[in-house]
């Protein structure tokens, strides 16, 4: 885990879910996959939006080329679960369907326009992965 991701996670964590810096005001939630190839635990600090019945994270990696990691790790491993603010809930992820990403992923980018921008860094289509309370 990156320098920086360790900082987020220690300042989520000391401040009840509230960071500085990058992600300052923001929905912030700290997604815990276990790795596809490695099967080792790993904590990711992502901006979240609220969807009915529970959450959604978006595949970005600010624009990058490929999808991050964590991606993978949930389509090995959907059973996961978050830290959100003081609570850590049980969650299934799974990718959400044409209609679903297109409504959710519209109001992401209007309520935070730095996600077109990454839309418009791609050729790739970003995954919106809904991630709902485990059974």
């Amino acid at each position: 885990m990156s320098d920086w991701n360790d900082k987020v996670i220690a300042e989520f964590r000391a401040n009840g879910g509230q960071v500085g810096g990058h992600f300052a005001g923001q929905p912030l939630l700290l997604l815990h996959t276990v790795g596809a190839k490695s099967g080792q635990p790993r904590v990711h600090p992502m901006m979240y939006h609220k969807v009915d019945g529970g959450y959604a994270v978006f595949a970005s990696k600010a624009g990058a080329p490929t999808n991050p990691d964590w991606y993978h790790n949930l389509l090995a491993h959907p059973r996961t679960r978050a830290e959100i603010g003081t609570d850590t809930v049980e969650l299934v992820a799974r990718v959400a369907t044409e209609d679903e990403r297109e409504r959710i992923w519209s109001a992401q980018k209007a309520a935070y326009p730095f996600f077109a921008d990454y839309e418009r860094k791609t050729s790739r289509q970003i995954p919106v992965v809904v991630l709902e309370p485990a059974p």
